[in-house]
């Protein structure tokens, strides 16, 4: 039976989703043989040798596997998920986003519901799908960035056509990890009859305990997305996971483009997750979060030359810090006009990019700086505090 009882996979997915022929393609038939099924070119490749790329035995004439269990099981593996039906793979977590937001989500009549500050690709996909946009902010007093629930809720049982809750956890910008029992909160409340999306990118860095993905087994209104670009370090892969129970992977299976996993992705993911790759991103998780800790205390050095306390709950692998009024070392007297200058000044002079957010709520004067090597992060405070100086 399927819990909670308020909610039905049927009544939040679009009916001509639901009543989709899925396009079958050559490999879902036939993976092995003489194969002339799929219109391929039967030379091979045309990369000229050497390329310097490891291609030998990865056939790129032919189209991949098209499900790729043996990457969903080894996932599922490592999430504690009983087996491959709970993973779904997509060109990076921004596919799966879209994904949802077309299953499930009819064209200028359903809404969505984002917690700002948060990832901004919510709200881009909403507007590529013609998807009204509702906004309850984060409580950010004091740099807490936690979910607003009696506020969520209110608005969720006030407004009609919600299909989907997004919560970034950690959150970017905020590097703020939201706690399990107010993600099950919402996924209890019966007024509230869509999907829960918990977006994961940063978990690995805030510890597993903080995970949702272990309300998956429980609840059916819950959907975890997570990333191999950032823990695992290839961004340049393209390889995003939803995790889900069965009933929803398969709907997401359905609508997706047909081989959207390359075989070079797949190759690289099946080496980041064997009992090695999985050992060496512990080992890098762990080097990035002492280097965080030596960052934010190097930082606070930077005080008297007008930089604040960090804000958040550093759950990430960047911090975020405002730049505050030169001359004022109170973290009320934030600056996003210096804010600017700085972060040009580090980009354009200095040659040190970080990300200026001080347009976002909570995040006034803000400059979110990802935890480089140890070198990278050894000039980047020479620079700041030459920046800082000159501004």
């Amino acid at each position: 039976m399927t819990y909670p009882s308020h909610f039905s996979l049927e009544q939040i997915v679009r009916p001509n989703i639901l009543a989709l022929q899925p396009y079958r393609c050559a490999r879902d038939d036939y993976q092995s043989g003489i194969l002339l099924d799929a219109n391929e070119n039967s030379l091979g490749h045309c990369l000229p040798e050497p390329s310097g790329l490891p291609l030998n035995g990865l056939g790129l004439n032919r189209y991949p596997d098209p499900s790729h269990d043996q990457i969903k099981g080894m996932f599922a593996s490592l999430r504690g998920l009983p087996d491959a039906s709970f993973i779904f793979l997509g060109v990076g977590s921004d596919e799966v986003i879209d994904l949802l937001f077309r299953i499930s989500c009819i064209p200028a009549k359903d809404k969505v519901l984002v917690t700002p500050p948060t990832y901004g690709m919510y709200a881009v996909c909403a507007q590529v799908n013609d998807v009204a946009v509702l906004k309850v902010p984060l409580e950010v007093e004091g740099g807490s960035f936690q979910l607003r629930l009696d506020e969520i809720k209110r608005v969720i049982s006030q407004e009609q056509n919600i299909k989907l809750v997004f919560i970034c956890s950690p959150g970017n910008p905020t590097g703020t990890t939201i706690p399990l029992k107010d993600i099950q909160a919402l996924l209890e409340y019966p007024d509230f009859k869509g999907l829960v999306v918990v977006d994961e990118a940063y978990i690995d860095f805030a510890g597993e305990e903080g995970s949702a993905v272990s309300l998956i087994e429980r609840y059916a209104n819950i959907c975890v997305t997570q990333t191999l670009s950032k823990s695992f370090g290839l961004a340049a892969i393209r390889l995003g996971v939803a995790m889900a129970q069965p009933s929803l992977i398969r709907i997401l299976s359905n609508t997706k483009a047909p081989y959207n996993i390359s075989s070079l992705t797949a190759h690289a993911a099946l080496s980041a997750l064997s009992s090695g790759g999985i050992d060496l991103m512990k080992s890098n998780v762990a080097s990035i979060k002492r280097m965080q800790t030596s960052l934010i205390d190097s930082l606070k050095a930077l005080r008297p030359l007008g930089l604040g306390e960090t804000r958040g709950g550093n759950h990430a692998n960047f911090v975020l810090v405002p730049v505050l009024r030169r001359g004022f070392t109170s973290d009320n007297e934030y600056d996003n006009a210096r804010a600017i200058k700085i972060y040009k000044k580090l980009a354009e002079d200095m040659g040190v990019v970080v990300r200026y957010r001080g347009g976002e709520l909570g995040c006034e004067g803000c400059l979110r700086i990802t935890v480089g090597t140890e070198e990278e992060n050894r000039v980047l405070l020479n620079r700041l505090e030459q920046a800082l100086s000159q501004e």
